[in-house]
């Protein structure tokens, strides 16, 4: 009778293992995707300049309305890559604080760059974004999860600046989307201000 208890025992424990493992499995991909979605929202100085990313492509139309918030998470997930794979970047802070700033001043200016110009602005600011993202990724976390998560949210903030933007379709949304993108840019300051002390 032990002879084939024995067997049965082993079977039983490596079936309660591979259990073990793919409830961890499913565990990492939830919680990647849960953490990925919630990082972006956690800091305002990434709220305001993804935001305000949307708000500069609403404001400058057709084509760059869906450009700039194309290219941004692109290159973010290309920051996040070396992010993850604690690849050094010097001033991710001071770069993100920068990115508040400047799309916002760019708002609040009426600044109509070219189109390359833009989408080149956006990018070289969405790498520090990324990196932060990267850098930040819980132990137990799936790495592809988490990444899919911060894409999917800055999406999302992106098109919350997007449907702001509209308003500039009539005079008084102007003037509504330019304050904006100056608050976007006197939070930048604040942000760059905390990012050097």
């Amino acid at each position: 009778m032990s002879s084939l208890l024995r067997p049965l025992s082993f079977v039983l424990l490596l079936s309660g293992a591979a259990t073990a493992l793919a409830h961890s499995e499913v565990s990492g991909l939830a919680g990647g995707l849960l953490s990925g979605l919630g990082h972006p929202l956690q800091g305002a100085d990434h709220v305001v300049a993804m935001v305000g990313v949307g708000l500069w492509g609403a404001f400058l139309g057709h084509p760059a309305i869906w450009v700039l918030p194309v290219v941004f998470p692109l290159v973010m997930a290309f920051g996040g890559l070396l992010g993850l794979a604690s690849v050094s970047l010097p001033g991710v802070e001071i770069g993100i604080a920068l990115s508040a700033l400047v799309i916002g001043a760019m708002v609040s200016m009426q600044a109509r760059p070219p189109l390359a110009l833009a989408a080149l602005i956006v990018a070289a600011f969405a790498v520090f974004h990324g990196h932060a993202h990267g850098a930040e990724l819980p132990a137990a976390a799936s790495p592809l999860a988490y990444s899919l998560g911060f894409v999917v949210a800055t999406g999302l903030l992106h098109l919350t600046g997007i449907a702001f933007g509209w308003l500039v379709r009539w005079p008084a949304g102007v003037v509504a989307v330019r304050t904006a993108g100056g608050a976007i840019a006197a939070a930048g300051l604040f942000f760059l201000y905390g990012a050097w002390h």
